[in-house]
């Protein structure tokens, strides 16, 4: 019994020994790479051999014990026929985070009277299908759905839409500046502290590449224009 119990307190020993090992080894191989993003954790898979590296922009890389060789993909769960995308779920849990702590009244916000749960919409004033979004906020409200919007000027920050974009969250009404941009009139110009380049690079940062992206609240990415109704009911389905 004592050496029963002696061997698993040294395969207890060695498997600590080989994650500290590992851990140390990928993050060298970052820094030897000057990665551009913080690492948030490095944990070990359901893969021998193969750790899970989460950054802290949500997004998961995955690595050798190592540090030889680092990957970037999907890890799929088959599950006897029923796959689990496990790398989709770790990064959506780790992005909601992320884009939820980003403070309300930094975003511009169409609330109903009684949220069920919200979205948010990576959004650029001069995209068509923003626009055919934002015509649905008022369905989206009814429906239970609050929508935030974050700022992301496609030509990127230097460009005429990103200071029609700043003019909006400095406007004293910035639902009312939102909604005249969206339709295509004017808005009057206007400055303060702002957090547009902030929001850009966020963005990009989550993954956004086109406009609209919309967030649900769990952080699963629905990419482009739905309808409010079946918006509404994907938004529901994932609180």
């Amino acid at each position: 019994m004592r050496l029963k119990h002696l061997a698993t307190g040294l395969l207890a020993l060695w498997a600590a020994q080989s994650w500290a090992d590992a851990q140390q080894n990928i993050r060298q191989s970052l820094d030897s790479l000057n990665f551009p993003m913080s690492v948030s954790t490095i944990s070990e898979t359901p893969v021998s051999g193969l750790y899970q590296i989460q950054l802290d922009n949500g997004r998961v890389l995955y690595g050798s014990a190592d540090g030889s060789y680092l990957f970037q993909g999907a890890m799929i769960a088959v599950n006897g026929g029923q796959p689990r995308n496990l790398t989709a779920e770790v990064e959506a849990k780790a992005i909601g985070e992320v884009i939820n702590s980003i403070p309300t009244e930094e975003l511009v916000v169409f609330a109903p009277a009684q949220p069920k749960t919200h979205v948010t919409v990576f959004t650029d004033v001069d995209c068509g299908y923003c626009r055919k979004l934002h015509e649905e906020i008022g369905q989206l409200n009814e429906l239970g759905i609050e929508v935030r919007y974050a700022a992301f000027p496609r030509a990127g920050v230097e460009s005429p839409t990103a200071d029609v974009m700043r003019s909006i969250w400095c406007a004293d009404d910035r639902q009312t500046a939102m909604t005249r941009a969206k339709q295509g009139k004017s808005v009057a110009s206007a400055s303060c502290d702002n957090p547009v380049a902030k929001q850009y690079q966020l963005g990009g940062q989550v993954g956004v590449q086109g406009t609209p992206a919309i967030f649900l609240a769990n952080g699963t990415l629905v990419p482009g224009y739905k309808p409010a109704q079946a918006l509404a009911e994907e938004a529901m389905a994932n609180k």
